[in-house]
């Protein structure tokens, strides 16, 4: 450990899409949960010293049991989680939507944050969405969340007793906030803190999109009544219009460090809504001011250089940005659409290489495919990989794909049979457009894709060199022109497409690595100088 000495940090501190942040302190040691909808495993927590150096312990929701996405559609499944511990236990609560046997609120729990949490605990009393919890004081416990009041998106926030043995909520439900303006739509992401002699309410504003807000409470009394302050919003990107660097900033949840300093956890957006990204955690500095908080003193907006913490800076050892799948599991970053119901994947049938099998379920599916993924983590990347395709019919095909959900999706995919043909596949809206095809050669093949930007091309290697299958733009997958609530991944998949099949696609490893902005000299041409090369060439 060492004090920092250069006094700056770079937002975001979780890139890539980790919306809805929560955020506590145990010691010295600091825990962070995410959204995931409808991906799994389910609540990424990630562990840090400084509260700018993060690494990903593992998943509060990572067994099957645990969590049912089947069916769930693209943006549904897990929203809002907050962790909180108390007492030697962490808790986290959370809302999965159109859960495919269960929905509503629940609250799971651990003693060890990295080891094993429980099944969810189901709490059906618990109407609405984005639950938190506060640990009194005086030794009660308190739950809270947000309702919707009508179709036009009015809520309401409401707090009830909460019973830590039992795990249920009990006695009177009392609504304490409706909005900082008349009117206000989408009061939701409510937190609860005592600080000193005030109860404050922490609550989001006006959607997750460009109108989004941080407007905070408070009151003498934990059911109220509370005040709003005049300030509110206290912390808002919507008046800086659709190109500032980062927009949509909201979700906010405090905490103090064992310094006395005070910070917050948000979500933002970089690059305008152009970016392919989503939402992602960005952590700015927080005073108080006659017993209200000012978030980002002196400049009122989240920055992308921000000063750092009074904490020793501890970084974690960074990740290889190649896996070569030589492990027997596989590492925690990789994810699957929705609940994996069956072992399609393996490390161990062919020692090194993962190998999925090509199943009915196509990427265009709400379904769960033969797809592995890791979020996107940088507006400017490559990514490559190296298949093997043993296909067993004309209707299966393997490759890598740039996913934001089924209906908006780029794919450079080999397809099987006699036609052994390469091909990039861009969806948006639910329609697909064959951008190019390319003839393959049988055997080891490398496809990577480097990406600008809105503007990706998308290459292949069979042992003649690397060779251009296609330029395509990949806007049409970005926050604003898709939608949703999760940002783009990136992976490789097999599919046989609605038929029946039994090929397999044996990937040797996955390379992703972030990029340096092209300059403006080179953005103003009309093809971009794409020249990256993965690090682990083969012979």
């Amino acid at each position: 450990m060492q004090r920092s000495t250069h006094g700056w940090f770079r937002n975001p501190v979780l890139p890539g899409s980790h919306p809805d942040p929560s955020i506590c302190r145990v010691g010295d040691d600091y825990y962070l949960v995410t959204s995931t909808f409808e991906y799994f495993p389910g609540l990424p927590l990630h562990h840090s010293k400084d509260l700018v150096h993060w690494r990903l312990l593992g998943h509060v929701l990572d067994r099957p049991g645990q969590l049912d996405l089947d069916r769930v559609r693209a943006s549904g499944g897990l929203y809002a989680p907050t962790i909180r511990h108390h007492d030697g236990v962490f808790y986290v609560v959370c809302t999965l939507v159109d859960g495919g046997r269960a929905s509503g609120n629940f609250v799971v729990t651990a003693i060890d944050p990295a080891g094993k949490w429980s099944d969810p605990v189901w709490l059906p009393q618990a109407e609405g969405f984005d639950p938190s919890l506060l640990f009194d004081d005086d030794g009660t416990a308190w739950y809270c969340a947000a309702k919707q009041l009508d179709e036009a998106g009015h809520t309401a926030v409401w707090v009830q007793r909460f019973d830590t043995e039992q795990l249920a909520l009990v006695g009177e439900q009392t609504t304490i906030w409706e909005g900082a303006l008349r009117g206000a739509r989408w009061s939701e992401a409510p937190h609860l803190y005592r600080i000193g002699d005030w109860y404050y309410l922490i609550t989001a504003e006006a959607g997750t999109s460009m109108e989004h807000a941080v407007v905070v409470a408070r009151s003498a009394e934990i059911t109220g009544p509370y005040v709003g302050c005049e300030r509110n919003p206290v912390l808002t990107a919507r008046h800086l219009g659709p190109d500032a660097a980062i927009v949509a900033t909201g979700h906010a949840d405090l905490v103090e460090t064992q310094n006395g300093e005070w910070w917050a956890v948000l979500l933002g957006v970089r690059d305008g809504e152009r970016g392919l990204l989503g939402r992602e955690t960005f952590l700015v500095p927080l005073t108080w001011d006659a017993g209200w908080p000012v978030f980002c003193p002196g400049i009122g907006q989240v920055r992308l250089a921000e000063r750092r913490p009074m904490l020793d800076d501890v970084a974690w050892p960074t990740q290889p940005r190649c896996d070569s799948f030589d492990d027997a599991e596989l590492a925690p970053d990789w994810m699957f659409v929705r609940t994996p119901r069956e072992p399609w994947w393996s490390l161990s049938d062919r020692p090194g290489w993962l190998r999925l099998r090509a199943r009915p379920e196509a990427m265009t599916d709400v379904a769960n495919p033969s797809f592995v993924c890791r979020r996107l983590s940088a507006r400017d990347f490559a990514a490559f990989t190296a298949l093997e395709f043993a296909p067993s019919s004309d209707d299966e095909t393997a490759g890598l794909a740039v996913v934001h959900s089924p209906d908006f999706q780029v794919r450079l995919e080999i397809l099987g049979g006699d036609r052994r043909l390469a091909r990039v596949v861009r969806r948006v809206g639910g329609v697909d457009e064959i951008v190019a095809t390319a003839p393959v050669s049988t055997g080891l093949v490398r496809l990577g894709v480097e990406c600008h930007g809105a503007d990706a091309e998308f290459r292949l290697n069979d042992g003649e060199g690397w060779n251009l299958v296609a330029r395509c733009d990949v806007g049409g997958l970005s926050y604003r022109d898709a939608g949703g609530f999760f940002g783009v991944v990136i992976g490789v998949f097999a599919s046989s497409n609605g038929k029946s099949g039994s090929g397999v696609a044996d990937f040797d490893w996955f390379e992703f690595s972030a990029l340096p902005a092209l300059s403006s000299d080179a953005a103003s041409t009309a093809a971009y100088p794409y020249s990256t090369k993965p690090s682990k060439e083969l012979s």
